[in-house]
């Protein structure tokens, strides 16, 4: 079965399984979701991740991450979706929660965050936003 948007099932599988309690979740892999684990746990909100290969495509691992046995990420959604993209010019891009959360961008120069964007003042789709 097709799915039409890849991206806001990773965002919900990690989302359910926090709310679970899980030590880990298992997701399809592909290349762009690699590098939104990359940036999740690069900002703290995962433990860790692995990509394990098989005869398909392949199945990302995330281990979830916990503080006082409560799921670090409080807010996780979907932005852009493949029914309206959304996208924002690197003047443009405002920090999300007042600073405290991240905004995750497609950029011509990879994935990066709100903070990473500014910075380089590039523009491009807004993926989600963790908090």
């Amino acid at each position: 079965m097709s799915m039409s948007d890849p991206i806001a099932d990773m965002l919900t599988r990690i989302r359910n399984a926090g709310g679970a309690k899980f030590k880990s979740v298992d997701i399809p892999g592909s290349n762009l979701k690699i590098e939104l684990a990359k940036v999740l746990k690069r900002e703290g909100y995962i433990k860790n991740y692995k990509f394990i290969k098989d005869d398909k495509q392949g199945m990302l691992r995330v281990y979830l991450k916990y503080d006082n046995n409560k799921h670090v990420i409080y807010h996780l959604e979907r932005v852009s979706k493949p029914s309206r993209r959304v996208y924002v010019k690197g003047k443009d891009i405002r920090p999300v929660f007042s600073g405290t959360g991240v905004a995750v961008l497609s950029t011509s120069r990879g994935i990066m965050t709100d903070k990473q964007a500014r910075n380089e003042n590039v523009g491009g789709e807004i993926l989600c936003k963790v908090w």
